[in-house]
């Protein structure tokens, strides 16, 4: 397992980060807690959260991710854990936080409420990695970075980091906090798989030259470049399965935005890449997206315990030349094939 520094910070993580969106909705808690222990077990010390899991938001469960996470880091060696979790910001039209009665922001009251209600769900007395979970670019960004800093001089926080942000936003934090000189953003946590190589527009640009490191989420497409989706199916469980037969706009927007049919086509050719290269699709794309020189660690999701195997494939695989080469390919000809 290779280690790599998250931005300029003197920390280090693991190339593969264990997301835990599904953590008691879809996955049960002794289940969770098996998920991570395999996890830790096969070298993998990073491990992302938010206040708002699990998924999808709902009162009724919102903050029992960081619960389920916190009791099972209590029994371990915390020193040799890297744990990030995430403060609501702003609710957007397909993601609403259930967090402070919906009216999350990213000002002092909310940053210091969340922060303080996240180091006890999860039973520790730092948070190793504390993000910005969508930008708020309404409100003052010295506010915002202000007191991000405090939280980092007091202690609670190591490294700083930020979440679905744009070129604008991530330069005009890093602006605000070089004026400042305030801790700053060191990571930036944005979808970006094959089937989404967006953040190569510009962000890879701004990562590249001011030293941030991408946390990429969703290395899969949403699960679709395992292929589940081809050919019609709609697998019992699966997300797109379910956001296709529900009546509101925005879930059935974002599963055709996944699942559409230019995605499934480029999943088609990337799932024939694999089998070529004898390799799953699942283990192809996670080393896929490790194997780019700004991203410090690839943020991958199970809900049960037997999908690990072909995420543990790709730790210590690096692809060849020609594969690489097969997957731009594919990428070019069909270029943004999630919109």
């Amino acid at each position: 397992m290779e280690n790599r520094r998250l931005g300029k910070s003197a920390v280090y993580v693991s190339d593969i980060c264990m997301g835990t969106m599904t953590f008691g909705s879809q996955t049960e808690e002794a289940e969770a807690h098996r998920i991570l222990d395999r996890c830790l077990d096969a070298g993998i010390n990073f491990f992302d959260t938010a206040e708002g899991y699990p998924v999808p938001p709902d009162i009724k469960w919102v903050g029992r991710t960081e619960e389920i996470v916190g009791r099972w880091m209590k029994g371990k060696n915390r020193d040799a854990i890297i744990m990030a979790t995430k403060v609501s910001g702003p609710s957007h039209s397909w993601f609403k936080s259930p967090k402070r009665g919906g009216m999350t922001a990213l000002d002092r009251h909310n940053i210091v409420v969340a922060v303080e209600d996240s180091l006890r769900r999860l039973q520790t007395d730092y948070i190793d990695l504390y993000q910005t979970h969508w930008p708020d670019h309404d409100t003052a960004y010295d506010e915002t970075m202000e007191t991000l800093d405090e939280l980092v001089r007091a202690g609670k926080v190591r490294v700083l980091g930020c979440s679905n942000e744009t070129s604008y936003g991530l330069m005009k934090s890093l602006a605000t906090s070089e004026r400042l000189g305030t801790a700053r953003y060191q990571t930036i946590q944005n979808n970006y798989s094959i089937n989404n190589r967006r953040f190569e527009d510009e962000l890879k640009q701004v990562c590249r030259q001011e030293g941030v490191s991408l946390l990429p989420y969703s290395p899969l497409g949403g699960g679709v470049l395992s292929g589940k989706y081809l050919d019609g199916a709609r697998p019992e469980g699966a997300r797109f399965s379910r956001y296709l037969e529900m009546t509101g706009a925005r879930q059935f927007d974002m599963a055709q935005r996944f699942a559409g049919p230019r995605a499934l086509e480029s999943t088609a050719r990337i799932l024939d890449i694999a089998k070529d290269a004898g390799m799953s699709p699942v283990t192809l794309a996670t080393a896929w997206s490790k194997q780019n020189d700004f991203v410090a660690s690839t943020i991958v999701g199970v809900s049960r315990e037997d999908q690990l195997d072909e995420i543990f494939a790709a730790i210590d695989l690096k692809l060849s030349d020609e594969v690489m080469t097969a997957v731009h390919k594919v990428t070019k000809e069909i270029l943004y094939p999630m919109g």
